[in-house]
């Protein structure tokens, strides 16, 4: 695969973004800090990925990140924002996050309403969940990095 430096791993605790995912949203995110988003290859341009992501050392679930500066809400910082496709109990912020990022959606874009980005995240869920169900891309969720404490 190696398109555009994927697949890439990456994992680091679990800080506050913005607020805004599962507020404005409705569509909660973990966000990881500046040093996991600068340890990115370069040729990771910015976009929606999917892949794979486990919370501490729990079940791995399907994922969608988003990369880069997120033009509707004009960010300054680039970040990484994984939204597990999964209900989780409780915010875990200070868990260790684990991804294997394993393939591209879309590049960034703008929206010219909150009703806009909602639906296209809704349709970014719904193009990770058909990808994630490619048994080539299954064999990332066995991957021995989610096992360990790397």
């Amino acid at each position: 695969m190696n398109q555009n430096g994927l697949p890439h791993f990456a994992s680091g605790k679990v800080v506050k973004g913005f607020g805004r995912g599962s507020k404005e949203l409705g569509i909660p995110t973990a966000n990881f800090d500046e040093e996991v988003v600068n340890r990115l290859p370069e040729s990771v341009e910015t976009g929606v990925y999917f892949g794979w992501a486990q919370v501490d050392n729990g079940p791995v679930h399907k994922m969608v990140m988003s990369i880069g500066w997120n033009p509707f809400y004009k960010n300054t910082k680039k970040s990484m924002e994984t939204h597990v496709l999964h209900e989780f109990q409780e915010d875990f912020y200070g868990a260790t996050l684990k991804v294997f990022i394993v393939g591209r959606i879309r590049p960034e874009m703008n929206f010219s309403s909150v009703d806009e980005l909602i639906a296209m995240i809704k349709n970014d869920i719904a193009v990770a969940e058909e990808e994630l169900e490619k048994i080539e891309l299954q064999a990332y969720r066995n991957s021995p990095q989610f096992s360990s404490d790397g």
